[in-house]
Order: C-alpha cells, then structure tokens, then sequence
C-alpha cells in the first residue's frame, strides 16, 4: 500500500499539540475526524512512523512522539572497538555516542531508536574521559531498538567448532561471530576456511552469538576472483544492471546516433562548438564528467566555461534508469573495476564528453577579472565539440613547458587563472588536507604488479579550482531558488576535539594558538609542513574532523571554508549532481520530506562506496605482503611513526598507502621503555628514541586477515631470526565467542580522496 505523507503529517501534528494526550487508534480517528472506515488506513500510516522512529507505541496502544520520551531515531556507526555513534535523522540534533555495552544488537549502519542519557554518561577514548568540553557534555545514549537493518547478509570465514559450525565475519566493526547450520541448497559443500555468505536470522542479545544460514559459497579465500567476490557481496555491490535498465539505456543510446546530435537535442541550448574546449582526467578515464575552456575577454578580464556532462537529459526522474541509479547512489572505483551508476552506454558513450564528437552539457560561465574574481555568472544548456582529451601527466607536461599550439596556449592561461582563484581560496580560509595518493596496478591475474604515487600536482588542481568554483556558484544559486536542493556539507570539528589535537601538538613542543580560528589552523598547518614531525601531526588533525556529507540545509563546507557549497560537476558517477542539475536547470519540484530522505540515502551509499574501495585495496595488498612473507624475502619500506603506545607504535607506510602498528614483542634487540610524557619509546640497550614524526625502515611482520590488522617489524631489530607468524592455512580461530576485534594496523593512510571536486 502506497504511502499517504499528508495522512502522516497531520498525524504528527496531532502528536505535537501541547493539548494532545497519548490516544489509541479510535481515539485518533476522532481527534483527526476521520471516519471508522479510514482505521485501516490510519494504522498503515501509525505502523509507517512507528518504523521510522517518529512515534511510540505505548501501554495501552496508545501513540505518541518519539521525542517525548526522549527517543531520537538515526544511523549508528559503528568502531572497531564497539562503540557507536548515532547521527540523528532530525536536522540540527547532535550526534549522540553510544558505548559498547549500551549499543544492543545494533550493527554498523542500522537505524536505530535511541534514548539520550539525562545525565550523559562518561564516554572514553583510551584512558581519558573526554565528556567536557567548551561546548559541554558530550550527549550520549543507548539503543532501544532497531528499526531497520542496513543489510541482513554478511561474508565471512566459515570455521569448524568441537559442536557446532560458525561464521567469522569480515566487517570487524562486527565483534560476534555467527552459529550456523551445515548449509543447504548452496551448490557445492563449503570447506572450514571457505569464503561465504550468510544470512543472519536472529540475535536476541549482545551477549549471545546471533544466528544465520549459509546462502552461498564463495570459495578458498587464496582462489583467484574470492577476494574481489567477498567485498562486493560484502557491500551488496551489483555485478550487473537489471535487464529494463539496460534496454532503456539501449533505446535512448539508438535514438540518439552516438556522435550527431539531432534538431530537437540542440532547442534552447547555446552552440559552443566552436570553442576550444578541452578535457583532462586520469590516463585510464573513460567517464568524462567534465569540459574547460578559458578565453581573454577584453582587457584583465577572462571567460572561463566550464561544461558538465548533461546526464539529465537523457536520465529522466521516474525511469528504470533513474530508479537503478539512485539505488545506488553513486559509482564504485574498486581497485580491479568500477561498478558505474549508469550503463556504460551511457556513462561511457553518449554522455561522456570524449574528444572530436558533439555532446550536450550544463554549462556555468564566468567572467572573471585579472585577480580571478567572479565579475558575472550565467547557467545554460550546452552542446560542445572537445577539441582534446589531456591526461593529467599531458597536461603536466604542457605546462611545465612551452606552449606550440593554441589549444596549449590556452591552458597555460587556464593554469595561470586556476592558481589565482587557488591563491584566493587559502586567503580566504580553505584548508590545505592533500595527502599523497597511491594508486595500485594489477596484472592480468589480478595481483599487484605496482604501486604508484600520484601528486596533487598543478594539472589537477587546474581542474580541482575550476570544478570547486562551478559547485560554489551553482549553490548560491540554488539558495536563491524556491524549493529543496541538496548541498555538501562539512560542518566544523567539536571544540573538545580540537582541544584534544591542541594538546597533542604542544606535547611535541609544536606552537599551536587557538584552533577554534581558522587562520590558527593554516598557520598550524603550514608550520607543519617543514617539519619532521609535521606530517604525523597532520594526519591527527584529519582524524579530528568530521566526515563530509549531504544535507538539505546548505550548512557550508569546512575544509574549503565555503559557506555556499554543492556537488554539480560529476553527474555521470554521483545522483547528487544529477539532483542539482534537475533543480537547477529543469525547476524539478521535490518535497522536503523527499529530499531529506535522498541526502540521507547518498551519504550511505558514499561511505559504502569508500568502505568498499578501502576493502578491495586492502585484500590486494595482504596478499601482496602475504606473498612477500611466504618467500622468505619481505620488502623493506621507508615508514613515518604517527603514535606512540606503551604497547608499540603505529606507522605509516605511504609507499602502501596504509598504516600498521609495529609491536615491541617484534624488537629482539632490545627492550623499549615507553615514556608517557613525552610519548616516546627509549631503547634501554641502545638508546635510541622513537617518538612521534620519525622515520625508518620497515618490513611487514605478521598480517592477520580476519582483524584485517598488519604488523610491521623495523629491518634492523634482528626480527628475521623469528618471524613469529602463522602460516597460511593455519590461522587461529577466535572461537565460537569472540570479544571485540583489535584497532590496530591495516588501515588506509589519509589521502586526498577527491570527493569533494
């Protein structure tokens, strides 16, 4: 039965009257005047809000707001470590923390209906009780029940009990392991320490081990194809696209010849055809989101177009197309493929803005003056012809040299304009975070051949401020606009926080004002650069950040210190510029209720995509190192030391892109003391100091794949001798009731992540 939001809403209306007592349903007819017969119907509507977390079922079956009792409905994310944290679904309500013992059966994900303390309880984060701050208590809570299930399927580990059968799981963000039955109807007959996936059927409490079924066998996990398998069943990634999406994709592909665009396509679009518009991306791109062009235009003035793909034209809301495509939210960049929001008919071909062919686009134009202020703005539909694709590395080479013909001319003065509008972005308060990025190649087998490292060099940013000042303008204007839009947000850090971070930083003699002005972050943040120390440092700032999403409140973007900001320029690979050009361009009409809960859906598929694509890397490279353990022969990698423990130190390994703990047990040498002061470990025999900032040469140690932790071991700590390792094939199992899974080691080292573009 179809949903009736005004039903709904005139129910929480009722709900909310300060003369509303708690009524059971014929009372609410009443209340409502309703008739009898619309019973039915009122408790479709009672159950639909009772799901959502809206309102309470009482004593009595009577009704009311959830919020009343203090009950706060929301998604919880869940640590490593077991606790949770609950982002409301009410606009404005701040995150409420949820300690382990207080999260029930709640998994990473689910939303939840949570009661908030009166009093907040304590929440701690190591040994320190971190619940006071400059903005008072840290509002905490505890999980009442789950409304819905993020996913009812996970991949795990099967394993052999003396009794019974259990599944380890992957996530570690899932501490319980899962009983099962021997498996029935899967195909063959899975092996203890086969890849699968199963079902979850029940858990009545955290203390108990919740239950499931074995639904598929994926296979060995050293079998070539199972680990790439596991993190796309993992994350419920599609392999293919439904049978109606692709032939919709079919028919628009032939009713549109793939390079002439037809009369109709071209009515009320401005013909830029003529310009010199160029591409730059990637060397191994094949979805072109995004064209440039730059012109002089009168004296110290500048033209500068840039042109998005036109994906709304051919995707319209209501079709199989749009429906599979907000299903999943965004694309996928696994490390061995990409799972695309569109068919590759699409995303590929037609609306690809590919070199030498006519295509449509949304087109934002700015006149600029000769400091790269914006004089003028103006929005239209577009057809272009793309006179060149340049990779980045092209690029690169163009303007680091000489320019022979106009289309080089022109982006030497497109490099020349982006660094301006660069140089005003940090003036004005934006935040320098870009990290080194890798990027692993594979072989035909599926194994890693290399790791490359990729700069933020001055080609991207050319694109980088091009695209950030697009998203800008096109905010502003939907602010401007009556109707819902959905922006990107990244709101401000906690002040305990920061806090926090300030005292670390001056525990290394680092001078730090106050981080609640923004112009003591970039001057922290340029101090840091030229130290040692600096880029350990730099890497805990970004851990006291909050993680940017979508919302329907233009809250403004931190790190880039915009107060108007949205996501418009990758339409191919992201729904939400896709909504940006429907309200923009064509005036789509969406209701807040609606749009609210799209923003919410695509900050969920985001941060599935992004844990997804951690995944894929991780599983390449354990078996990377794995190899390397195997031969006898590991690689010797230079790492940088970014926390010290009385336990050992964390490193970070940028020529892997991921970060791992090196244990004291590993140092045979000598006898490290640690020195909680001034966070560093002293060698009693040879004196050497290990603090914060440092660095040496590592090799990997041990790798465990079910904490999904690595451990490295320094090359020169006589570890060879005893490599203290389990062999493959012979990993210890946690047992049939494991506690919480560790927090160490395997995780991927901060990196630009261009989300945000």
């Amino acid at each position: 039965m179809p949903r009736d939001a005004a039903a709904e809403e005139a129910v929480m209306e009722l709900l909310r009257r300060k003369d509303y007592r708690p009524a059971n349903v014929p009372e609410l007819l009443e209340l409502l005047r309703r008739p009898a017969s619309d019973q039915q119907a009122l408790q479709g509507s009672l159950a639909a809000l009772e799901r959502e977390g809206r309102i309470l079922r009482t004593k009595g079956n009577r009704y009311i707001e959830a919020s009343d009792a203090d009950l706060v409905s929301g998604v919880i994310q869940m640590t490593r470590g077991g606790r949770g944290f609950v982002q409301p679904d009410e606009p404005g309500l701040e995150e409420i923390a949820i300690q382990d013992r207080f999260t029930g059966t709640a998994m990473h994900g689910d939303r939840v209906l949570v009661r908030r303390d009166v009093n907040p309880v304590p929440l701690r984060r190591g040994k320190r009780v971190v619940n006071e701050s400059a903005g008072g208590p840290v509002r905490s809570g505890s999980v009442v029940r789950i409304l819905e299930r993020k996913r009812s399927r996970m991949v795990g580990t099967l394993q052999e009990g003396r009794q019974f059968l259990f599944v380890i799981p992957d996530d570690p963000r899932m501490s319980q392991n899962i009983l099962v039955p021997p498996p029935r109807d899967v195909g063959r007959r899975p092996s203890p320490g086969d890849k699968v996936v199963v079902e979850l059927v029940s858990w009545e409490n955290r203390h108990t081990n919740p239950e499931g079924e074995i639904v598929e066998v994926l296979g060995p996990p050293d079998q070539e194809g199972v680990d790439m398998l596991s993190v796309l069943r993992q994350y419920d990634l599609p392999l293919s696209f439904p049978k109606p999406v692709l032939d919709e994709a079919r028919r628009i592909a032939d009713a549109h010849a793939v390079d002439v665009v037809s009369d109709s396509d071209l009515r009320d679009r401005v013909d830029c055809r003529a310009h010199d518009v160029i591409t730059i991306d990637p060397d191994d791109a094949k979805d072109f989101d995004d064209a440039i062009c730059v012109l002089q235009s009168g004296e110290d003035r500048w033209k500068l177009w840039v042109h998005i793909a036109d994906v709304s034209h051919y995707v319209q809301p209501g079709t199989a197309l749009d429906a599979e495509a907000q299903t999943r939210g965004n694309s996928t960049y696994l490390v061995d493929r990409v799972i695309p929001m569109l068919p590759e008919a699409l995303s590929n071909e037609l609306c690809s803005l590919k070199p030498k062919v006519d295509r449509l686009t949304k087109c934002v134009e700015f006149l600029l003056d000769a400091s790269g202020s914006v004089l003028e703005t103006k929005f239209y539909p577009a057809v272009i012809h793309s006179k060149r694709r340049f990779t980045y590395q092209e690029a690169l080479t163009v303007i680091d040299g000489g320019a022979s013909g106009h289309l080089e001319q022109m982006l030497h003065h497109a490099h020349d304009l982006a660094q301006k509008l660069r140089r005003a972005r940090f003036k004005k308060g934006s935040l320098d975070l870009d990290f080194p990025e890798s990027k692993i190649r594979l072989d035909e087998r599926g194994r890693i051949l290399r790791i490359d490292r990729m700069e933020n060099d001055v080609s991207h940013q050319l694109i980088e401020e091009f695209m950030l000042l697009a998203n800008e303008a096109v905010a502003s204007k939907l602010m401007k606009m009556p109707g819902n839009a959905v922006y990107r947000i990244h709101e401000a850090p906690k002040d305990e926080r920061l806090n926090e971070y300030r005292e670390q930083v001056l525990s290394h003699h680092v001078p730090c004002g106050n981080l609640g002005r923004r112009e003591e972050i970039q001057k922290l943040l340029k101090r840091l650069s030229g130290l040692p120390i600096g880029q350990a440092l730099k890497i805990g700032f970004l851990k006291s950040l909050t993680r940017a999403r979508y919302a329907v409140e233009p809250l403004g973007h931190f790190g880039l210190a915009k107060e108007k900001y949205t996501h418009f320029t990758s339409p191919i690979r992201r729904y939400a510029d896709l909504i940006a050009h429907r309200v923009l361009f064509e005036s789509v009409k969406v209701d807040a209720r609606e749009m609210k809960r799209l923003s919410d859906h695509i900050s969920t598929t985001e941060r599935n995509s992004s844990d997804a694509e951690r995944d894929s890397r991780d599983v390449k490279l354990y078996a990377f190192l794995q190899a390397q353990l195997d031969s006898g022969e590991p690689q010797t990698y230079e790492a940088l030391v970014t926390d010290v423990r009385n336990f050992g130190f964390f490193v970070d390994v940028t020529a892997l892109g991921m970060s791992g703990l090196v244990h004291l047990s590993s140092v045979q040498d000598d006898f490290l003391e640690f020195d909680p002061v001034r966070l560093s470990l002293t060698g009693r025999r040879s004196g050497r100091v290990i603090r914060l900032g440092e660095t040496m040469q590592v090799q990997v140690f041990r790798i465990d794949s079910f904490k999904k932790q690595v451990d490295f071991c320094l090359v020169d700590s006589g570890e060879k001798s005893d490599r203290q390792r389990t062999p493959r094939g012979r990993e210890k199992s946690r047992g049939s009731k494991s506690g919480p899974r560790g927090v160490r080691g395997g995780k991927r080292s901060p990196s630009r992540r261009r989300r945000d573009r």
